[in-house]
C-alpha cells in the first residue's frame, strides 16, 4: 500500500477517533508533510477527514465512503485484501465478478461498488442501484463449498446479510422467500445467485452471489414507482448514517463461512424464523398462471413448501415462481 493507503486504513481503525499527524508519521515512517499530502489527496477523491489543531485527523462515524482500506479494518484476516475490489460505480458488480471469474478468480473474490448503472434482479429485470447502497458480488465455486444442497446457497446468504445489518444496525430483517429483505414493510435488500456450468462435465463450475442493499439511499433517489415499497436500512429519517464499509466486511466474513463445516439445521431454522410468509396466504405465479395457496415450511435444500386450495401440497424451487403475499 502507498502512503494514503495507509493514512486511510490507520484512520479507518480508529474512526471516530483523532491520531495527530505525528502518531501517523512515526507509525508510517514518513514525514508529516507526506501525511498531510495524503489527507489531501484522500479529500479530493470524497473521503470526509476532520482536523483539529493539537488534536490531529479523524474520519467522523458517520462517513459514508465506501473503500477497501475502509473496509479492510473490518475484515476477517483469514479474508486476503487481495481478494476484494472495491469501485466507486460498476455497470454491475456480478458482470464484473463474471468475467473474473472466466479469468480464473479463486474462490472468495468479491467486488464491490457504491452504484450500479445496470443493476439486474431476477428474470432479467432491472435492479436499481442508486448511490448510497451497497453492491456486491462473491464468487464461489462449488467444491469450496460445505453444502448438503448446494441450492441452498441464496438462503444462507440471505440469513447472512441479515445478521450483517443486524449487527451493524441492531435492525432484524425479515425474508421474503426466497431472496428479498425487508424492513418496515419495504424492501431493503435483492440477493442473485447465478450459476454456470461446465458443459463438457455436466458439473458445476462457479456461482456468482449478488447482494445489493440500500443502506443510506435516499427516497428521492428510488424511481417515483418505487418509492412507497423500496426503503433502506437507514432511511430519510434516520439520524445517523450506516457505515457501507463495515457492513460490507460483516457481510464477507460471513460468506466466507461458507467453506466451512456446515450448521445447515442452525442456518435453516434462522431462515424460517425470519420468514414473513409462513402460515400465510399467498398468490403464486407460474407463466401466465396465478393461483392462491398457504405457505407451510422451507426444506433444507430452500424450497418453499405450499398448500393449494385443494388441499395438495406443492414444493417449489427458486427458479419456478413468484410470489406476492396477499394483504
Amino acid at each position: 500500500m502507498n502512503t494514503k493507503e495507509q493514512v486511510l486504513q490507520m484512520l479507518e481503525a480508529q474512526r471516530g477517533s483523532f491520531l495527530s499527524g505525528e502518531q501517523l508519521a512515526e507509525t508510517l515512517s514518513v514525514s508529516r508533510n507526506a501525511v498531510w499530502k495524503a489527507i489531501r489527496e484522500l479529500r479530493k477523491t470524497g473521503h470526509q477527514i476532520n482536523a483539529v489543531t493539537n488534536k490531529g485527523y479523524c474520519i467522523p462515524q458517520d462517513d459514508d465512503t465506501l473503500s477497501l482500506q475502509g473496509i479492510l479494518p473490518y475484515l476477517s484476516p483469514a479474508i486476503p485484501a487481495d481478494a476484494v475490489q472495491v469501485y466507486p460505480a460498476l455497470r454491475s458488480t456480478n458482470q464484473k465478478a463474471k468475467e473474473l471469474a472466466l479469468a480464473g478468480a479463486p474462490h472468495g473474490t468479491a467486488v464491490i461498488a457504491a452504484e450500479q448503472s445496470e443493476g439486474r434482479g431476477r428474470y432479467a429485470r432491472a435492479f436499481v442501484s442508486p448511490a448510497g447502497g451497497l453492491y456486491m458480488s462473491v464468487i464461489l465455486h462449488p467444491d469450496r463449498l460445505q453444502f448438503p444442497h448446494i441450492t441452498a446457497v441464496t438462503a444462507f446468504a440471505a440469513v447472512a446479510v441479515c445478521e450483517a445489518i443486524e449487527a451493524i444496525s441492531g435492525k432484524v430483517p425479515q425474508i421474503k422467500w426466497v431472496n428479498d429483505l425487508f424492513l418496515g414493510g419495504k424492501k431493503i435488500c435483492g440477493i442473485l445467485t447465478e450459476a454456470v456450468t461446465d458443459f463438457e462435465s455436466g458439473s458445476l463450475g462457479w456461482i456468482v452471489l449478488g447482494i445489493g442493499i440500500n443502506v443510506n439511499t435516499r427516497t428521492a433517489d428510488f424511481p417515483p414507482q418505487l418509492r412507497q415499497t423500496a426503503g433502506a436500512v437507514y432511511p430519510d429519517d434516520a439520524p445517523v448514517r450506516g457505515n457501507r464499509c463495515r457492513l460490507a466486511a460483516e457481510i464477507l466474513n460471513r460468506t466466507a463461512g461458507f467453506s466451512e463445516p456446515p450448521q445447515e439445521a442452525a442456518v435453516m431454522a434462522a431462515y424460517r424464523s425470519r420468514l414473513m410468509m409462513l402460515g400465510q396466504q399467498v398468490t403464486v405465479t407460474e407463466g401466465d398462471r396465478q393461483y392462491p395457496a398457504t405457505a407451510l415450511d422451507i426444506n433444507d435444500a430452500g424450497h418453499l413448501i405450499l398448500q393449494t386450495a385443494d388441499g395438495t401440497r406443492r414444493t417449489l424451487s427458486a427458479g419456478e415462481i413468484r410470489i406476492t403475499m396477499q394483504n
